[in-house]
């Protein structure tokens, strides 16, 4: 597959139950319509006619969801409340991946701590199977308080990770200089698990399983994509098609000058992580680095 400019072409949209085009949606729509359960199934409930998704975690194991079907490109989010316990160990995950062995992932992963002090906000990308690329965010207020917005811009251009309205990370596509870029179709997963062992203080922090079970909540699941049959293994169907899928218009190819300086604030006042500056794991400096500041 090549990532340069297209011409325009048709593309067939799957559409769902009750004439909701994904690609399409406005208003909420219940969770059957886009995802189902995909493991951990008795530690799942669901309320609000099954438009809020509850996800539980215990001793015995925690649970996870996933979309009925891949999608190409798009902007996808999710609205999610987490744990409100002393959560230390505990991860809460929305994610975008293939299902290959060189697979493409794009991930938020909330690390739980202790109670009162920060939850850490880790995304990472890996393409053709080549992660490493995390940056850990402290997010600016409660996310076990309220529901927050998580959204995951995908085109051609660039990724983006948007908290709320705010972009808090970008990885542009270089492949030109020979950088992967995620380019196989994923699916929209999210989950709930245990993490004790890497996600607090590097595993020094265990989980306090008095305070189980641990509760995340999901809702919001309508979302704009490209989607794609199981089978599909070709992206570039859903790069070409600017007219109905908005995401891939010359808008969201970069940042606007609002976005840029939010995002630059963001990095200075709440980015403690960041692989791009890590040179004991990287001495020199990988090249997409340098477009993604």
């Amino acid at each position: 597959m090549h990532f340069t400019k297209m011409k325009l072409a048709s593309f067939v949209v799957v559409v769902y139950a009750l004439g909701l085009a994904i690609n399409g949606a406005s208003g909420d729509i219940a969770f059957d319509d886009i995802y189902e359960v995909v493991w951990g199934g008795d530690h799942v409930s669901f309320l609000n006619e099954r438009r809020d998704a509850q996800l539980w975690m215990d001793p015995a194991y925690g649970a996870g969801f996933g979309s009925k079907l891949n999608y190409g490109s798009g902007f996808i989010h999710m609205r999610i409340k987490l744990p409100d316990k002393d959560s230390a160990g505990v991860v809460t995950a929305f994610y975008l991946t293939s299902n290959s062995s060189k697979h493409d992932e794009v991930d938020f992963e909330f690390l739980g701590n202790r109670e009162g002090k920060p939850i850490t906000l880790q995304t990472n990308v890996f393409a053709q199977g080549i992660g490493d690329r995390e940056q850990r965010t402290l997010l600016w207020f409660d996310p076990t308080a309220d529901f927050h917005t998580y959204k995951i811009l995908w085109n051609l251009y660039q990724i983006v990770f948007y908290v709320d309205e705010i972009p808090i990370r970008v990885y542009k596509n270089k492949v030109d200089i020979g950088v992967p870029y995620p380019n196989q179709p994923m699916s929209v997963q999210a989950s709930l698990w245990n993490g004790e062992d890497w996600a607090t203080d590097g595993g020094q922090t265990k989980t306090n399983w008095s305070n189980s079970p641990f509760i995340a909540h999901f809702q919001g699941f309508h979302f704009g994509a490209c989607s794609l049959p199981k089978t599909a293994v070709d992206v570039e169907p859903c790069y070409q098609n600017i007219s109905n899928y908005w995401w891939n218009r010359s808008k969201y190819w970069k940042l606007s000058g609002k976005e840029q300086r939010q995002f630059e604030e963001v990095r200075q006042k709440y980015l403690n992580y960041d692989y791009c500056d890590d040179k004991n794991r990287h001495p020199t400096l990988p090249p997409e680095c340098q477009f993604n500041k």
